[in-house]
């Protein structure tokens, strides 16, 4: 069994965890929030390091306000997890037992006609919980009022995301030495999520393997069909190591490609490239996907282009920044994200090429670097 070589990062202390608090608070102030309410989900594992064993019916809510010390309301069952976070330390902890009501509890926490941000994963029935506690309080999604919470990582963090991304080029360095042609996708899939494994991802979240008409899916889960010679497939995989997720795609062919895949897929690279040459700070968001599209469209498959040129990284695999039309945040230092364009032809292939990058102080760093080129395999 191939295994990685690698060294484990610092794990995040205390303090790390108070900073971004800290920080959250204030771009709370900024957008006029009175504070944040945080549910079980990535915002709270990225602010407390804790994630609790079972989401379950029970509420926690982590609040940040400006005027009160940071506090989680947690089960009464659940206080001796959540006092263990990483991120504990920094926190006060306020539990409310079976039997009682939380959202009486969670009341006195909150100011009776605040506006707070609430986390995407909030259960509605929490939510209503607390507009029923509290009728003149507003709220907001973070997705909404706060949707850069995230997305402006620290060394820490892309030092994770840099360790997932050679972990996903070393799979991808291992799988096109298997044999393809005559075996099913869902086979070639279970290499890729093993590989992931063995390279140091404690979770694999997809394993897309699109061969010859279903490559023209962009999410096609790998099924039964038979990957024949003459077809290209379409590998899309990742998953989370350290707790930051990696995502890389590459499109191989099947034998010899013929000149009309080759000119596809020559374009794609033309496109992932010159988007990735567009990264600097500054530079909007919907620019980098303009510049990718602006190529495909010219080659003539500006309509077989359709999804987003990319998504933001970190504790998921899914979050702000989006590359996309109409999305003008600026580009800054630390953000992260894919560049993913891609031509599907429905009923006869597909083709991308993703690659996470970072922004630096002047351009853009590619976390994947495996080639980019049509790779021939058996």
């Amino acid at each position: 069994m191939t295994q990685a070589i690698r060294s484990s990062p610092k794990p995040f202390t205390p303090d790390d965890y108070a900073n971004r608090m800290a920080r959250v608070v204030d771009d709370a102030a900024e957008a006029g929030l009175d504070g944040l309410i945080v549910t079980p989900g990535p915002d709270l594992v990225w602010l407390t390091g804790y994630r609790p064993t079972a989401i379950t019916e029970r509420l926690t809510m982590l609040v940040l306000t400006a005027r009160e010390m940071p506090t989680m309301l947690v089960p009464a069952l659940e206080r001796p997890d959540a006092a263990a976070a990483a991120g504990a330390p920094g926190l006060r902890l306020v539990d409310w037992a079976d039997g009682s009501d939380p959202y009486q509890v969670a009341s006195g926490l909150l100011r009776f006609d605040g506006r707070y941000g609430v986390s995407d994963s909030t259960w509605s029935a929490h939510l209503l919980g607390l507009q029923k506690a509290l009728p003149r309080t507003g709220y907001s999604s973070l997705s909404e009022c706060l949707p850069m919470l995230r997305a402006v990582k620290d060394d820490s963090e892309i030092a994770r995301l840099t360790a997932a991304g050679a972990a996903a080029d070393a799979t991808f360095g291992e799988i096109v030495n298997v044999r393809f042609a005559g075996r099913h996708e869902y086979e070639v899939a279970a290499d890729l999520a093993r590989l992931l494994r063995d390279f140091g991802h404690e979770q694999v979240d997809f394993t897309v393997v699109g061969s010859g008409p279903n490559g023209a899916n962009p999410h096609h889960e790998a099924d039964d069909r038979v990957i024949e010679k003459g077809d290209t497939v379409v590998l899309d995989f990742g998953g989370l190591m350290y707790g930051y997720g990696s995502d890389t795609t590459r499109t191989v062919a099947v034998g010899e490609p013929d000149a009309e895949v080759r000119a596809v897929h020559e374009v794609v690279r033309q496109a992932q490239q010159a988007a990735f040459e567009a990264v600097a700070p500054g530079v909007p968001c919907e620019e980098i996907d303009r510049v990718a599209r602006t190529i495909i469209t010219d080659a003539g498959y500006g309509g077989q282009f359709i999804h987003r040129t990319g998504h933001g990284i970190g504790v998921t695999t899914h979050e702000p920044p989006y590359i996309v039309d109409g999305v003008r945040q600026p580009l800054k230092p630390g953000m992260c994200f894919s560049i993913e364009p891609g031509i599907y032809l429905p009923g006869r292939f597909g083709v991308r090429i993703e690659d996470i990058v970072t922004v630096t102080q002047e351009s853009g760093l590619r976390l994947n670097n495996t080639p980019r080129d049509l790779h021939v395999v058996e």
